[in-house]
């Protein structure tokens, strides 16, 4: 069979034309995918959705990669849990099919309290508040500050025993490494006493630089069996945002209340930081004993009362 030469050329083009493309796919999908985020959050939906979330987020994707997704396969949806660093541009294609489980993304601020904390995660992830509260109070050693502030990644749909136990095993275990770094020992009962006071010092403080200040006002004051009286302390539980009020100080009949008794309160009042316990442990040697926030939003530090009115005065000037 004779084929007309326009047609010969013709399937010579398209030849050609097809080879060259197979060779810039090959080329193209060499080139790799930096992944600058463990967790990935992908839109539900077509392909094409995927693609573009995820060139809005600066990955260099491009209308190619569409398609070898969806020669490879379905993507999730979700957040995704993928390994950072350069990867090969088709790993990071199966990857999107392939990566563990959605997770969930718990987050807890320092300074929040245990009920607060509790009631949020179960009603955004649709769990159990008493079956939470309950775990809580069956895996941690502490009543409040059993949890320390962090963002955790855990794996959808997990159930409420299982959370628990795995918020308080991280915390134990960070609680340990901070103790054993100042004390070579972990002891849950001094580590109590050092929690309480890291609580009321995230409370108090207006940052991070002042919280070993913070912290010698509490130890100079207990050392003089001076009463705290600090508002911070009254914020324990429910009341962890309500504003602390006159009224409240005069009828709270808490031990808590740390105008109506001197001392400690029983047990932290709220979520600490790391930097808060390290405060508590090594504060700073000072003689202040008392402190008022100032119109910048930070505190001013005195020895003595009638500096203390001053800077109440100073503070209250408009």
């Amino acid at each position: 069979m004779n084929i007309p030469k326009p047609i010969l050329g013709l399937i010579s083009s398209i030849e050609t034309i097809f080879s060259t493309l197979i060779i810039a796919i090959a080329f193209y999908i060499t080139i790799p995918i930096v992944v600058t985020h463990e967790i990935i959050q992908l839109p539900k939906g077509s392909v094409t959705n995927t693609i573009e979330s995820l060139i809005s987020k600066g990955y260099r994707l491009s209308a190619i990669d569409k398609y070898l997704l969806i020669a490879i396969g379905q993507p999730k949806s979700g957040e995704l849990r993928i390994d950072k660093g350069v990867m090969n541009r088709l790993d990071f294609l199966d990857k999107l099919t392939t990566a563990k489980d959605p997770i969930l993304v718990v987050t807890l601020i320092p300074g929040e309290t245990r009920p607060i904390f509790l009631k949020e995660i179960a009603q955004k992830y649709k769990l159990d508040y008493n079956k939470l509260d309950g775990n809580y109070s069956k895996y941690s050693s502490y009543k409040e500050a059993g949890v320390i502030p962090e963002t955790y990644h855990v794996p959808k749909g997990i159930r409420e025993e299982k959370l628990i136990k795995f918020l308080v095993k991280f915390t134990e275990e960070q609680y340990r490494q901070i103790s054993v770094e100042y004390f070579n020992t972990y002891n849950k009962k001094e580590w109590l006493r050092y929690l309480t006071i890291a609580s009321i010092v995230q409370k108090e403080s207006a940052n991070k630089k002042e919280m070993p200040i913070v912290a010698s006002v509490i130890y100079n004051r207990l050392e003089i069996n001076m009463p705290l009286q600090m508002d911070g302390t009254l914020n324990y539980g429910e009341y962890s945002h309500k504003k602390v009020t006159p009224n409240r100080i005069k009828t709270d009949k808490s031990k808590f209340n740390t105008y109506a008794h001197k001392g400690l309160p029983p047990y932290p009042i709220c979520s600490v930081s790391a930097e808060a316990i390290r405060a508590s442990i090594k504060p700073d040697v000072t003689e202040y004993l008392y402190f008022m926030k100032n119109k910048k939003g930070v505190h001013d530090f005195s020895k003595t009362y009638e500096e203390h009115l001053k800077n109440i005065s100073r503070a209250k000037r408009k």
